[in-house]
Order: C-alpha cells, then sequence, then structure tokens
C-alpha cells in the first residue's frame, strides 16, 4: 500500500555544538518520504524552485518515492535556518524564507487520488483541507502541525482535524492545542476533537501513544553520537505511517509496532546532519535497531 504524502521542502542551514552545515536538502516532507521509503511506496507532492537542481533531485532517485506530484516553479525554494544548543530538544530559528511555498497550492495528479494512507504534512490548515478534498478513496488520515497554525488558524485547524484518524505533534504542542497540561487530559480533548489517536513526540524522551483504546510509550533509543535532530521527528512520522501502510489491521498491537520503528527512525535521523544518515541507512541496521530497543524495554510480570 501506498503513502499520498503532502509538506514542504527546503534548503536548511544548521547550527548545533558539534558544526555547521549550510544549504542542504530539507524540509518536514524530505525526511518523512525518506524514512517511510523504507517500508512503502510514497507519492509526494510539494512545489520548489530553480534553485533545486538535479543534484538535490538525486536525493529521491532510486528509492520507492514517486514525483509526479513535486513541482518546479519560478523562484527560490524554500528556505530554513535554525541553532542548537548543547541541548538538542531546543532550538532557535535564525530565518525562515517561504519563497516558492509561500505560493503552494497542492494539485494532486490523477493516479494519487486513491490512497491507501494520506499524511498531511505541517503546514496551513486550508492546505490540508484542499488535499482531502481531492482524495476520492483514503483508508487512513494522518496530520502534523505546530504552534503557527493552533495560534493563528485555530477553527481551520479544528475542521481539519475533524476529518483524520491520527496527529502526530510534540508533547508541548498537544498541550497548547487541548489548552490543558496534563499529557493525557491533552489527548483525550484533542481525541473529542476528530483524531481517534494522537501522537506526542517528546525529542529524546521518546513518544507517548493514545489511543481510544490503549495508551503506550515509546523510548528513545540512547544513542552515543548525537549530532542534528533536524527532521528527526518527520523522520519518527515517515517510520509510524510508513510500517502502517503495508499493515493489513490496524490494531492497538500495529500502531504499537509502529511506534517503535517511529523511533527508531527519528533516531538513526539524529546521528548525522541533514538527511545524511538515512541516505546510508540499511534494512538491516533498521530491523536490528527495532530489536535492541525491544530488548531494552522487555521484562517479566511479577510471579505469584
Amino acid at each position: 500500500m501506498s503513502i499520498l504524502a503532502v509538506g514542504s521542502i527546503a534548503f536548511d542551514t544548521i547550527k548545533t555544538p558539534y558544526g555547521e552545515v549550510s544549504d542542504i536538502v530539507g524540509g518536514s516532507l524530505t525526511y518523512f518520504a525518506l524514512a517511510a521509503s523504507f517500508f512503502t511506496d510514497v507519492n509526494l507532492v510539494a512545489v520548489v524552485g530553480e534553485d533545486f537542481g538535479d543534484e538535490q533531485m538525486a536525493l529521491f532517485r532510486g528509492r520507492c518515492i514517486d514525483l509526479q506530484g513535486l513541482a518546479r516553479v519560478s523562484g527560490k525554494t524554500f528556505r530554513w535556518g535554525g541553532a542548537y544548543s548543547h541541548n538538542l530538544n531546543s532550538r532557535e530559528t535564525l530565518f525562515t524564507e517561504l519563497n516558492v511555498f509561500e505560493g503552494f497550492r497542492p494539485d494532486l495528479p490523477e493516479s494519487y487520488r486513491k490512497a491507501d494512507l494520506v499524511f498531511l504534512g505541517n503546514m496551513h490548515p486550508l492546505l490540508q483541507q484542499s488535499v482531502l478534498d481531492q482524495v476520492k478513496h483514503k483508508r487512513l488520515v494522518g496530520m502534523d502541525s505546530m504552534n503557527l497554525w493552533i495560534e493563528t488558524t485555530p477553527n481551520e485547524l479544528r475542521d481539519v482535524l475533524g476529518r483524520v484518524d491520527v496527529m502526530k505533534i510534540d508533547d508541548s504542542e498537544a498541550r497548547d492545542l487541548a489548552g490543558v497540561y496534563n499529557l493525557r487530559k491533552a489527548a483525550g480533548a484533542i481525541q473529542a476533537l476528530g483524531p481517534q489517536t494522537l501522537i506526542a513526540t517528546r525529542g529524546s524522551h521518546g513518544a507517548m501513544l493514545f489511543t481510544r483504546s490503549d495508551i503506550f510509550s515509546a523510548p528513545a533509543y540512547p544513542l552515543e553520537d548525537e549530532r542534528d535532530p533536524t527532521g528527526a521527528g518527520d523522520c519518527f512520522a515517515g517510520g509510524l505511517f510508513g510500517y502502517l501502510a503495508q499493515c493489513k489491521t490496524l490494531d492497538d498491537a500495529e500502531f504499537r509496532r509502529a511506534m517503535i520503528f517511529g523511533s527508531v527512525m527519528g533516531s538513526f535521523c539524529v546521528e548525522d546532519y541533514g538527511t545524511a544518515r538515512i541516505e546510508r541507512l540499511t534494512l538491516d541496521e533498521i530491523h536490528a535497531r527495532y530489536r535492541a530497543l525491544k530488548q531494552m524495554t522487555d521484562f517479566d510480570d511479577l510471579t505469584a
């Protein structure tokens, strides 16, 4: 089964205590698509500028990523810059230049309009709605969002929430959206708006899954060498939804496995700058880390 994924592709400039890189390919959809493509086919919808050439396009080639929905238009590609302190859980945005992304209007190729799974990347809720309006059939719809849309477009965001099955945001955004600090209560408040499932990512503290019938905590893999957390949450989403796309059933057990694959993909992303670690990743490494996480969290029940 395939994923229809819509979001941003960008050029990133990143500074961490361990070094810095400039104008590397980034954007939430880039990370999501690369991670998800290890599990299933990805139909990508995004926009880039004239400065996004063959060298950058090569990042997607040779993978299970279809680029019919990638538009190249006049102008410059979206650019973003960020800086991290030694606490890699927090960052400062240095600049944001929307460029061609400001005028982005998703137009789905006909072959994309019957989607097994739809993932709405972090973008204006009206754009997310326009994608859903174009999809004729969908088995599962997931979405991402951020504080900007929670604060500036609350009504439009609520309209989208009423049409999706799974929301993936970080824990602070979940609290802001719900207006409650307690994460479990926040999850319940968000579920009341529409999504049956909330996934709250927590950086190096892992992620929490809240369904109608289950609560699950996925740990973060303890890394010896951290370089750059940019895109880790998007790789988490790519691993999670990529795994779900290949599942015949979408029960709580499959969601738990998907959470671990999400944690695995996010952990690999942090090991190098930008997409570098994901580019050289193998399925064997993914499965080995999945097993390692299982072993780390496995314990016996109490005996009578």
